[in-house]
């Protein structure tokens, strides 16, 4: 395969092949009796059929099969008889990546304990850890982290953790929670367009950056396009800027829908200055910093004073 080239260049030399085959029958119609036309190509379509029937890269494996409809003892017995746990179809797609995708943990595991690539990549960037976010899989998402899987690999790759921001699943990796991919923006940022309440409530709590977003849009300005009325006041809460401008030098109440509630809200706090409670709160917080958030509990505090900084 690997004289070959990628499998790209290889479905371009084959087609390239098959063309210059079809000319050449078409001459021989010219040339040669019907009978010999007819041999020739009755053996040129037999070879190709062959071809890409056997053709081992452009194949899905029985591997494949067994993990993507979740037959575990298939899919042991299929290991046990030597086929290849990291074998790839066309697009590089892995047995993993077909597990993942149909939430099948077991097979999952199974595979992963074989020698299965926990980070495998296909030629559109996407690795077994995107598959079961994308699919909200919180047992495969666990066991792909337990088996190493990295959450941010190139910030041009699509991203694990953007991609449960998008669809509102609970199990991120706090790790990441202000990872900016250019084209998207931050989790905060992606959860807030896609209007996942409670999963900008756990980013938030997580310490994820309030004024954070794309590029110079932060989070708020993405919340009062989407005319959210209740994750304005969450991000309000958690200390997001009003005044806050983007590109177009617009804050997040000339990006509201005009007369909308959002709008009567920014309005309102604009006016009514935050309480002494809550700057203590967010000042103590970023005092702390994000990767000891989780340590408030073991404070010589109150347990009430432990819960309003934990926002509980």
């Amino acid at each position: 395969m690997s004289s070959w080239g990628t499998p790209h260049i290889q479905t371009i030399t084959v087609f390239f092949c098959f063309y210059l085959v079809r000319l050449s029958m078409k001459k021989l119609v010219l040339l040669s009796s019907e009978a010999v036309t007819a041999k020739v190509a009755n053996s040129t379509l037999r070879y190709f059929q062959n071809f890409f029937t056997h053709c081992s890269w452009a194949d899905r494996s029985p591997l494949h099969e067994a993990a993507s409809q979740g037959r575990l003892l298939a899919l042991r017995t299929l290991l046990s008889q030597g086929y290849n746990v990291n074998a790839v179809t066309i697009d590089h797609v892995t047995p993993l990546h077909e597990a993942c995708l149909g939430d099948h943990v077991a097979c999952a595991r199974a595979l992963l304990e074989a020698g299965a690539n926990v980070n495998a990549i296909t030629i559109d960037g996407v690795t077994p850890l995107f598959n079961a976010c994308s699919q909200g899989s919180a047992s495969c998402t666990e066991l792909l982290l337990e088996y190493g899987a990295k959450a941010q690999l190139e910030s041009c790759l699509p991203s694990p953790t953007h991609e449960a921001a998008s669809k509102g699943n609970l199990f991120l990796d706090i790790q990441y929670v202000d990872q900016d991919v250019p084209h998207l923006g931050t989790p905060l940022y992606v959860a807030c367009m896609s209007q996942q309440f409670h999963c900008i409530w756990r980013l938030l709590y997580a310490g994820a950056d309030v004024q954070k977003g794309k590029y110079w849009d932060t989070p708020l300005h993405a919340a009062a396009q989407q005319s959210s009325t209740e994750i304005v006041n969450l991000l309000l809460e958690f200390g997001a800027d009003i005044n806050a401008k983007n590109t177009e030098l617009l804050r997040p109440i000339d990006v509201s829908t005009s007369n909308s509630m959002v709008e009567r809200i920014l309005l309102q706090h604009e006016a009514t200055p935050s309480s002494l409670c809550q700057l203590c709160r967010l000042c103590i917080r970023n005092c702390i910093g994000r990767p000891r958030l989780h340590l408030i509990p073991q404070l010589q505090l109150p347990t009430l004073l432990q819960n309003f900084l934990q926002y509980r």
